[in-house]
């Protein structure tokens, strides 16, 4: 198939699948496209169970492994979901919050990498190294997940803010995290990382070179809109930053989606209010949030549909379902230690943690690592277990943490 083709049936049936969540189920939308279209992969594998002469299983893993998940979140759809997000992030917001942001990017993502890698191994048999590729992907929360679970929540501001910037440079970090890993693990790899002082360097030129470039792309588009008064051209031009600001930083070998959380900080912030009039504003506002809410639409369907290409054995699915518990107490160590460090030094919203442990939603972002991994023996393991954590966060956490937070607010205050 043709990649018009294939972008053609995507879009096809995330319309149809959201049509029908709208009608039935009535779920937030891009978790209703994901159960519709899980229900309906399920459907079709026990369908094949009574009638195997019809190859329906075959024919749909073969389209499904044929078309390159990873690649097209990776290097495609990524990089225009952050800058989405990151666009309706008011940077002042972010800076009343930067320590416990900081942190969590970075200590969190520490503490989660070393808790599910050791815990998976443990689990698996795995040995260290790969075990904590497993844990360098599963520690991001999906920016794409938690901001639009964030819309129906309704938190306070404050709060809101935490778990939206956390999540933006959570996911970056722990990209970087991850290629670190591999290069370490898996020598042989494009992103070879040799000892610690290799492994140190790769890491600061990507998060690093990928915070300037964003920053740089996004000033020079603002002085750029400040000479124009057509909200057309202003509108493309921010399409044309976040579509060319990745590709670049993917060749410079930095950061692209730290890249496109710090480009559309700078293009989302206040700062903006002088090169673009109300109207032009308007626009963008509309315009991204329409292709925020397109993609992850797609993006929920593919996971979805993702199931075909899931090796699943007993033992893989025993193993996911303990890395469920792994992943949240993972998780809950990543919120509540940075949290108690800075607890003497500042006030914090009432249940702060377990809204923003439950908030820490997994998605797209770690199946497609697990996809993009080399072919070893541990793949296949790595990627039914990675399947099995991110249903289930997308589906409890995605549906639970809009009630929690409702239910915790009311209560004496929570750490």
């Amino acid at each position: 198939m043709t990649i018009l083709q294939i972008a053609s049936s995507l879009i096809v049936l995330a319309g149809a699948f959201a049509a029908i969540n709208a009608i039935f189920l009535r779920l937030p939308s891009a978790i209703g496209v994901l159960i519709v279209a899980l229900a309906v992969s399920l459907v079709l594998l026990v369908f094949d169970i009574f009638m195997p002469a019809l190859g329906l299983t075959d024919t749909m893993r073969a389209a499904v492994t044929s078309f390159e998940f990873s690649d097209a979140l990776l290097e495609g759809m990524l990089g225009l979901l952050l800058f989405a997000g990151a666009l309706h992030v008011k940077m002042s917001d972010l800076k009343a919050n930067w320590p416990i942001v900081f942190l969590m990017a970075t200590m969190g993502v520490a503490l989660s990498t070393v808790i599910a890698g050791v815990g998976f191994s443990w689990i698996t048999g795995a040995p260290l190294m790969i075990a904590l590729v497993f844990g360098a992907l599963i520690s991001p929360t999906d920016p794409v997940a938690v901001l639009g679970v964030l819309r129906d929540a309704n938190l306070e501001k404050s709060l809101e803010t935490k778990i939206a910037g956390e999540s933006l440079f959570n996911d970056g970090v722990g990209y970087v995290v991850f290629l670190v890993l591999v290069g370490i693990a898996f020598p042989a790899g494009e992103h070879h990382a040799t000892g610690l002082t290799g492994a140190a360097t790769l890491f600061f030129q990507e998060a690093l070179g990928g915070a300037a470039l964003g920053l740089i792309l996004g000033w020079l588009t603002y002085r750029v809109m400040m000479r124009i008064d057509d909200y057309s051209v202003e509108v493309l031009l921010t399409l044309a930053l976040a579509f060319g600001g990745y590709q670049l930083a993917v060749w410079l070998h930095v950061s692209a989606p730290i890249m496109a959380v710090c480009a559309g900080l700078l293009i989302g912030d206040e700062l903006t209010a002088h090169a673009m009039s109300q109207k032009t504003r308007d626009y963008v506002d509309a315009f991204w949030q329409l292709i925020d809410e397109i993609l992850n639409a797609v993006l929920f369907l593919m996971i979805g549909l993702e199931v075909f290409a899931v090796a699943f054995s007993m033992d893989a699915l025993v193993a996911g379902i303990l890395a469920i518990g792994l992943s949240l107490l993972a998780r809950l160590a990543a919120v509540y230690v940075p949290f108690s460090i800075l607890r003497p030094f500042r006030g914090f919203s009432r249940g702060v943690v377990p809204i923003m442990t439950c908030g820490g939603i997994k998605g797209g972002i770690s199946v497609a690592l697990a996809l993009s991994l080399p072919e070893t023996e541990w793949k296949p393991l790595i990627l039914t277990v990675t399947y099995v954590v991110v249903l289930f966060s997308i589906i409890v956490q995605g549906l639970t943490v809009a009630p929690l937070a409702r239910r915790v607010g009311r209560q004496p205050d929570l750490v």
